[in-house]
């Protein structure tokens, strides 16, 4: 069943009490000439649903594998990542992920790429022929969203980096995962560009009500799209502050020039260059 999108100006969007996703004692490490090489000494923290938090940190600090512990793709090897009280141990079907790289299939017009998650995932997958007119409505309705509803046969390489990654968010959350991993998504993009995604992005995690969980090198960024960003530490790394963002939502471009906002950049950046 396709659960309807919700008011995109609701700013009562984090529910307090069980947690969806619990890290405790989290570690990696990797072997490196036959010798055990630690990479995250210890994470332990809790995000709530409907929560988007940031993980900031230098580069090398296990960021992106915390993504991929997540996503059950490389299931934590040390302590447990549970996901409504169950250990994740293998891949998770309602997760949406955008990378840097917007790997959208060059054969696929941009209808069909955003579609391409309903054709491989379950439910969805089963019912696919019979549901794809109400499943291409969702799918044009997302675009419409992001501003690409004329934009629907073009392949790929017709579209801007702008508009690859936008068609890129749309496919993440044309499941209606419950979790969005965002691998530094707008990383390649020039910064006018890069500031427009913010607002596309915050409004289609509003509308679609699911935990957001960024990778990102931009405190600016960071701040912008989150309710909590963590900081870590170099490896073997570990948080060494957490920061709450109490920002209103929806958040507006006007905001990152005022005080406040840059009060909150630059506690980030002194925790970082203290580590």
């Amino acid at each position: 069943m396709v659960r309807p999108l919700t008011d995109p100006t609701s700013t009562d969007l984090i529910p307090t009490g069980t947690p969806l996703l619990e890290f405790d004692r989290v570690g990696l490490q990797y072997q490196v000439d036959g010798k055990p090489r630690r990479i995250i000494e210890e994470i332990s923290l809790s995000i709530q649903p409907s929560e988007f938090v940031s993980f900031v940190g230098p580069s090398g600090c296990g960021k992106t594998s915390i993504l991929r512990m997540i996503s059950g793709l490389s299931p934590a090897p040390i302590g447990e990542i549970r996901l409504r009280g169950d250990r994740i141990h293998k891949p998770l079907k309602n997760v949406g992920i955008a990378f840097q790289n917007p790997v959208l299939l060059p054969w696929r017009n941009t209808l069909n790429n955003v579609l391409l998650p309903l054709e491989v995932v379950q439910p969805y997958k089963r019912e696919f022929r019979q549901k794809l007119p109400q499943f291409t409505q969702m799918a044009q309705d997302l675009l419409e969203t992001v501003g690409l509803q004329d934009f629907q046969k073009q392949l790929p390489w017709q579209l801007s980096g702008g508009m690859r990654q936008r068609a890129s968010l749309c496919r993440a959350l044309i499941h209606q995962p419950e979790i969005l991993l965002l691998d530094e998504p707008f990383g390649a993009l020039d910064a006018f560009t890069r500031e427009e995604m913010w607002v596309m992005l915050q409004n289609l995690w509003m509308r679609a009500k699911c935990v957001g969980l960024l990778i990102t090198h931009d405190l600016r960024e960071a701040v912008f799209l989150s309710d909590t960003v963590y900081v870590m530490s170099p490896r073997p790394s570990s948080i060494i502050h957490t920061l709450q963002i109490n920002l209103p939502r929806p958040r507006t471009l006007d905001m990152y020039l005022t005080d406040e906002f840059n009060h909150l950049v630059a506690d980030i950046r002194r925790h970082i260059h203290r580590s």
